[in-house]
């Protein structure tokens, strides 16, 4: 079995670069959502892929975990996906009761077709992605560092999806909308070998970024301070961030007003 070695980064725009072609081994014109998804890691974000079924939502998202070098895990949303699923469960095992972890407990989560299942059960990921802990019986429990979770849902215009409320909305840094990839790409993902209809070809993703950490966060955000620390200065300007979100707040045809934690969010994105 073919063991695929680490590949770090050798500066930022490297990992900029190699984040889009290592995804590329299996998901191709699709490089804009590689650099929002990179982005909402560092951020401490999360993001929403929505698009036609057949536009590689899922494959994106796993082709994105790998190339970050981060634990897993995939959740299939279905009408009938219980809370517990996500968060956990308390269970008594030798007359003892002991704490089960849901699918949560991990780096990278892949929440595929979030809006099949109801409100209740998308409610269960609102603390998780917040607060990056659940709370179980009056327990809190704290996830991995870091947590992202890049949520797949298919447009509203489709049968038998819940509609996403604004909390749940609000917990994503970014919404990508996917599109079909172009002619040209379509013709090189011909060329890909593959296992069925998927690209046999996600084990070669490298991951870039090991095996993410607190550590590795602040290492890049370092860096990123580093190289350009006027961006950051500049950023903090009234007329860069906070204008634009007051404006939010005086337009009455605006559907949300943007929160302060969405004006700390941007510096950092912008970064």
């Amino acid at each position: 079995m073919a063991v695929i070695a680490e590949a770090p980064y050798s500066s930022l725009a490297d990992l900029r670069r190699r984040a889009r072609a290592e995804v590329a081994k299996v998901v191709l014109g699709q490089d804009r959502a590689v650099e929002l998804m990179l982005v909402a890691a560092l951020a401490r974000g999360h993001v929403l892929l929505e698009g036609p079924p057949g536009s590689a939502k899922t494959l994106l998202g796993r082709a994105t975990a790998h190339m970050l070098g981060a634990s897993f895990k995939r959740i299939q949303f279905t009408p009938d996906t219980t809370p517990s699923e996500l968060v956990g469960i308390n269970v008594v095992r030798a007359g003892e009761k002991v704490f089960v972890p849901g699918v949560v407990f991990t780096n990278v989560l892949l929440a595929d077709e979030i809006n099949r299942t109801p409100p209740r059960t998308q409610a269960a990921l609102l603390e998780a992605m917040q607060e990056r802990q659940v709370t179980v019986e009056g327990k809190a429990h704290r996830l991995p560092d870091p947590f992202l979770v890049i949520a797949t849902q298919n447009p509203y215009e489709h049968r038998d999806v819940f509609e996403l409320p604004e909390s749940q909305l609000d917990r994503f840094l970014f919404k990508v909308e996917l599109a079909f990839a172009d002619e040209e790409s379509e013709l090189q993902m011909l060329h890909l070998p593959h296992q069925g209809v998927a690209p046999d070809m996600l084990g070669e993703v490298r991951p870039l970024l090991g095996v993410v950490g607190a550590w590795t966060l602040w290492r890049l955000r370092a860096d990123l301070r580093t190289l350009a620390p006027g961006i950051a200065a500049g950023l903090l300007s009234f007329t860069a961030i906070v204008a634009p979100a007051s404006e939010t707040r005086r337009k009455p045809q605006m559907a949300r007003a943007s929160a302060d934690e969405n004006i700390e969010t941007a510096i950092d994105c912008s970064q």
